[in-house]
């Protein structure tokens, strides 16, 4: 009796939990009857009909974070890189997740491994770093067009980290440490060649500095030159005018010979001061001979 009581009992245990279910909030339950789909079942109780209905699969719900593995990626460049990342996807419909594909998490991972070998080969290394929104944006787009019959929904896609391989870091330092170098050379040599411009410049100024004051004093010399003859030719034209009047005065012939005379006189008288030769006569020689000779000559 105790035996049979316990049989019992488990079979009624068995019935309880193959026929009460309890569908959790962040979870949905798929149903099958007799083998074929019967329904989905959302948060909340149910009672199945034992050995009828079965409770084939349990979707996730919420937001799933799928880690993708490194993996060996050529770009462009023919540069070897390790990439990485992160999806994040979520079941928007229970039943093509559970008959649309076997397991979408591995088919996720792998298209989302395919489509950045795809893209990461089509671009540098160096546009690897600047270019990671674009990439993120296109394997995003590939994934999400091929797990709509999944039932799945791609969020967001994130590259990680992206590692050259040693070689390559080893290269790219080389290749900077040459850069470096190359824009110090640069830098110093354009600091020199505007140090030239500077002084090239500075000499230039100097030299129309100093050309504009030779041409000024020149200019300056030249007008003060041409003042002068004016000032003079001016004098000059006056005194010969004085001159014509003093003649055409009464006896002005007279007053111009007396004058011409007293020039003579001391012309003459400077140069028997000062020559050593002697033209005249003796009683010429002095002053007084000179005086008396032209009283001779008027009696």
């Amino acid at each position: 009796m105790l035996t049979i009581t316990s049989v019992l009992i488990i079979f009624l245990v068995v019935i309880i939990f193959k026929t009460i279910i309890i569908v959790s909030e962040r979870e949905n339950v798929i149903v099958e009857r007799l083998g074929k789909y019967h329904k989905t079942l959302t948060p909340g109780l149910y009672i199945l009909i034992p050995f009828i209905d079965h409770a084939a699969y349990k979707q996730e719900m919420r937001e799933q974070v799928i880690d993708i593995p490194a993996q060996s990626v050529i770009t462009s460049d023919n540069i070897q890189v390790s990439v990485d990342g992160l999806i994040y996807l979520k079941v928007v419909d229970s039943k093509k997740a559970s008959y649309g594909i076997g397991d979408y998490t591995a088919a996720t991972i792998n298209l989302a491994q395919t489509t950045m070998r795809s893209e990461i080969g089509k671009i540098s290394l160096g546009e690897t770093f600047s270019e990671r929104d674009k990439v993120n944006r296109k394997i995003i787009s590939e994934i999400d067009k091929a797990s709509d019959p999944w039932g799945v929904k791609v969020l967001r896609y994130e590259i990680r980290d992206i590692y050259p391989t040693k070689h390559v870091i080893d290269t790219l330092e080389k290749q900077m440490e040459a850069e470096r170098e190359k824009r110090a050379e640069i830098t110093l040599a354009t600091a020199e060649k505007e140090r030239l411009i500077n002084i090239s410049e500075g000499e230039r100024q100097l030299a129309i500095n100093i050309s504009e004051g030779e041409k000024q004093k020149r200019i300056n010399e030249a007008e003060g030159k041409s003042k002068s003859i004016e000032l003079i030719a001016d004098a000059t034209a006056k005194s010969m005018e004085m001159v014509g009047k003093a003649i055409s005065s009464p006896c002005g012939d007279q007053s111009i010979k007396v004058k011409l005379v007293g020039q003579y006189i001391e012309e003459f008288q400077n140069i028997i001061e000062n020559g050593n030769v002697s033209v005249f006569p003796a009683e010429l020689a002095t002053l007084k001979g000179i005086v008396d000779e032209l009283k001779g000559k008027r009696g």
